[in-house]
């Protein structure tokens, strides 16, 4: 009988099997407890496309009589950025100054409270004594108090006038109450007023003007601006279903759907469930080949929607939404919580087979597998939880998938440590004595092929180590190969594309502008546009050119134009462009397209976009940032770098900033942290990657840089250097964390080191992966290996904690390892195959969204088979190699 205080009450310890035996009743109670809580957590959930993150910005917009750029920068920028830059949280300080006006934008810390900053700038700028004439005007910016949806608004019978009154009396004001609405924004209007109303009805007028146009025709359109707190789906269905009632009562006014952002995240997040739903099913079907018992099949089965129950209330208690991350984490871990589950079932049912009751069965595998089962579980959210607790905007937007796998983890391991070995004592049943299945001794061939190789590894250790460190060496030696990126580029089947014409319009403009849409267009130009009375009727005409190229795409559904900002920009345009679901064509070779076809007009600059993520201003996904102070050299040295960035292949819609600055006319002066500055933007073509882009732009910029100019990184290319870096942090923390919490339960530092071997082995195949799948390295893909750090020790933690105790019960340290490997082979097959068949309906890429979800699932599958073979041998000799080493500070455990 083992004493109270000898080292085994610590396996002891980590046994609440016994207790959940013993007392099965509170057991299966409690899990159906469980059960009914997860349901309704469950039913709370709500869809989105990304979490919940802030964006706060406050922009200062300053004008004063004054007449040069120079005498504003100085007189009006300069001062209100020097009383601005103490603010507590601000990030980033831009501004952009023209002749008497300047935008001072304020990008404070995300998460911080839009209100709050609002205030504090409003009393810094009380205190400041500006310009004489001076007028200032703050505007906060929540950037997601996004657009949720946007409706045409037609009649065959009325012109827009009538339209408008019609509009402004029945439509916006029934839209406007919706719950979640923020307001609603009347574009179009022939006054070139737009109206908008907010949630109380009030009325307040834009700040500019607008056109809209839609499908080739002049409309008037109603924009709804969701609150930042609002669900968009949940919007987006309460317009629906009011616009449904509208319709039905307007007469000769149509209501047609112009752009929104539900659809996209529908169809994203019902992918992700789909995909979901069939790691499910795969992960299921693949245990019952290795177990050939039903009653088994389903006890590990019960481990997964038990599983995600418990997590849907940990996501409930910290607000979290069903959105890509956290579908995805759960996606990713369905393989995963059912691994507990199989080692307690696999392990309970080779009891069974040796001869024990299915009771004593439960109790004696319990207890012999609890360690493992806590070290696995343990090492692993030690890897997820630094994630939830990463800073800035990564961490913020990672922070649920951290949570959400830590608690699915946790949740499996409570599984199958209570309700699995519950359910195995009442159900499993021995085997009736009957000759194997042919599929059993296929099984047992291969077993004794593991076996001899294990057996020729133990003798040859310096080949099989050679070999490792070759894999672990080339592995490394993929990485610069694999293309470098920050987000994949999205099919989503929609894009914008925006444009923007010279504010002065001279005749000259507007006949080029005729002459050259006429020459692009085979003769079907405007006709003369030499009597256009404003910039805003000049910006149409643009529009209309640029519309008639894109409307003849076989491809393209719906063309939604907007002529104008409301940021009083008449100049500026955004189409809109819907394509079709059943085109043959990808969105990204559609846009390349375009690039190609659109009408090049004298001083318009037009852009391809994608549609953002998050609305962040409209930053291309490369840019630079040149500092100086020399206006001149500023300018002349980024058009240098531009006439040598668009000569490359791959770049587009290159674009600078301080262009017209030249012979000391000074139209624009950009900032940056104080500092002036100038941009050099760019679209990036569907085979050019994100890191070979910012590499080949660096090195061209380099070539012609003045020592008096500096360069910086901006937009994707710095966001992904911010990614790099703050997972390289959490990577070693997590690394920390599985040592110590190894340390802790192995009461040895040998152990935790040769399971920590399984980790860069993890890496090779990983690599591997990537590259043959042609998938991005960056963001999502980095969280994939974070992953796979978490799942890569499992099998080695199976294999070390199973030769400590045969070792413990007497048996020679060859022999123990080499029926470790037999033993313990079945259960890592088992866990290593459903976990990868669960990840390959996300590896495949099927559904909108694919091109998020795939990268993350082939680094981890491809890891993991790379883990599983080679710890395989690997693992059992490096054991071998340490225990000769080191075999004074071997922690033995007492039987």
């Amino acid at each position: 009988m083992v004493k109270p205080n000898s080292p085994k009450s610590a396996r002891e310890r980590f046994n609440i099997s016994k207790l959940a035996i013993e007392f099965s009743w509170l057991t299966v109670s409690f899990w159906i407890a469980v059960t009914v809580a997860g349901l309704l957590a469950f039913s709370s959930l709500k869809y989105a496309l990304f979490p919940d993150i802030t964006f706060p910005v406050v922009v200062v917009n300053a004008t004063a009589p004054i007449s040069t750029a120079l005498d504003t920068e100085t007189k009006l920028t300069q001062p209100l950025e020097q009383q601005l830059k103490s603010l507590e949280g601000v990030e980033d300080i831009r501004s952009s100054t023209y002749p008497g006006q300047t935008a001072v934008s304020l990008s404070f810390v995300v998460g911080t409270n839009l209100e709050t900053s609002t205030r504090q700038v409003e009393n810094t700028i009380k205190n400041l004594t500006l310009t004489e004439g001076a007028k200032y005007k703050i505007i906060p910016l929540n950037l997601n108090e996004s657009s949720a949806i946007s409706y045409a608004i037609e009649s065959p019978n009325g012109n827009l006038t009538d339209l408008a009154k019609l509009a402004k009396d029945k439509i916006v004001p029934a839209i406007a109450k919706l719950p979640g609405v923020l307001k609603v924004v009347l574009l179009g209007e022939p006054s070139n007023s737009p109206t908008q109303l907010s949630a109380d009805t009030a009325a307040l007028p834009e700040g500019g003007a607008t056109l809209i146009r839609f499908n080739g025709k002049d409309a008037l359109a109603f924009q709804v601006i969701k609150k930042g707190t609002a669900n968009t789906l949940e919007v987006v269905s309460r317009v629906e279903d009011e616009v449904q009632k509208l319709q039905s009562s307007l007469k000769d006014v149509k209501l047609t759907l112009a752009a929104t952002q539900a659809e996209y995240i529908h169809n994203a997040t019902q992918s992700t469930i789909n995909a979901l739903i069939e790691a499910v099913v795969l992960s299921i079907i693949v245990i019952f080949p290795f177990l050939w018992n039903w009653r088994a099949t389903l006890i590990s089965a019960l481990a997964i929607p038990t599983s995600l129950l418990g997590t849907f209330i940990v996501m409930a208690f910290f607000g979290f939404n069903l959105e890509t991350i956290t579908l995805l984490a759960l996606a990713l871990v369905i393989g995963s919580v059912i691994d507990d589950a199989i080692i307690d079932v696999e392990n309970i049912m080779r009891h069974i087979d040796d001869g024990e009751s299915p009771r004593q069965a439960a109790y004696s595998a319990t207890n012999e597998i609890g360690l493992t089962v806590i070290a696995t579980t343990a090492t692993a959210v030690a890897v997820f939880l630094p994630i939830g607790l990463m800073g800035g905007v990564v961490g913020q937007f990672f922070k649920p998938f951290g949570i959400t796998v830590s608690g699915a983890f946790i949740a499996s391991t409570l599984v199958a440590r209570t309700l699995s070995p519950v359910l195995a004592s009442y159900w499993l049943k021995p085997k009736p004595s009957h000759s194997p299945h042919q599929e059993a001794k296929i099984w047992l061939s291969f077993t004794q092929f593991y076996r001899d190789l294990l057996r020729w590894s133990l003798t040859h250790r310096k080949i099989v180590m050679g070999l490792a460190l070759l894999s672990l060496i080339g592995g490394m030696a993929l990485i610069p190969l694999i293309p470098k990126g920050f987000i994949p580029k999205l099919d989503r089947g929609e894009f914008n594309i925006t444009y923007s014409t010279p504010l002065t319009v001279p005749d000259a403009f507007r006949s080029a502008v005729d002459a050259a849409a006429q020459l692009v267009l085979g003769g079907q130009g405007g006709g003369n546009t030499s009597s256009i009375p404003n910039p805003l009727e000049d910006s149409l005409q643009v529009a209309k050119k640029i519309e008639e190229v894109v409307r003849k795409s076989p491809d393209v559904q719906t063309v939604f134009t907007t002529v104008g900002s409301r940021e009083g920009e008449p100049n500026k345009g955004t189409i809109y462009v819907k394509l079709k679901e059943d085109r043959k064509i990808t969105t990204a070779e559609l846009q390349e397209q375009f690039r190609a076809s659109l009408p090049s007009l004298p001083n318009v600059t037009t852009s391809v976009e994608d549609i953002q993520f998050v609305d962040t201003g409209g930053q291309k996904p490369l840019q630079l940032a040149l500092r100086g102070d020399n206006l001149q050299e500023l300018s002349q040295t980024a058009k240098a770098i531009k006439d040598r960035v668009v000569k490359l292949p791959g770049f587009a819609d290159v674009t600078v900033t301080g262009e017209k600055n030249i012979n000391d006319q000074i139209f624009q002066i950009e900032r940056l942290n104080n500092q002036r500055v100038a941009y050099i933007s760019a679209n990036l073509g569907k085979d050019l990657s994100l890191g070979d882009a910012t590499d080949e732009v660096v090195a061209a910029a380099k070539a012609v840089l003045p020592p008096t100019v500096s360069l910086d990184l901006g937009g994707d290319s710095a966001r992904l250097g911010e990614v790099v870096g703050s997972f390289a942090t959490t990577l070693v923390l997590s690394a920390l964390c599985i040592v110590g919490v190894l340390i802790l339960l192995f009461r040895s530092w040998v152990d935790p080191v040769v399971i920590g071997v399984s980790l860069p082995l993890a890496l090779v195949g990983a690599l591997l992966a990537l590259l043959i799948t042609k998938s991005d390295f960056g963001m999502i893909s980095l969280i994939g290996f974070v992953f796979l750090l978490g799942l890569a020790n499992k099998n080695a933690i199976l294999l070390v904690d199973y030769i400590n105790q045969l070792r413990q019960s007497g048996l020679e340290r060859t022999e123990a390892i080499l029926k470790t490997g037999v033993v313990r082979l079945r259960p890592i097959m088992m866990t290593t195959a459903s976990t990868i068949l669960g990840m390959l309906p996300i590896a495949l890429g099927f559904g909108a969204g694919s091109e998020l979800r795939s990268p993350m699932a082939v680094a981890i599958a491809g890891g993991l088979v790379s883990s599983t073979v080679l710890s395989l041998i690997v693992v059992p000799v490096v054991y071998a190699i340490l225990d000769d080493w080191f075999p004074r500070f071997k922690k033995r455990w007492n039987p």
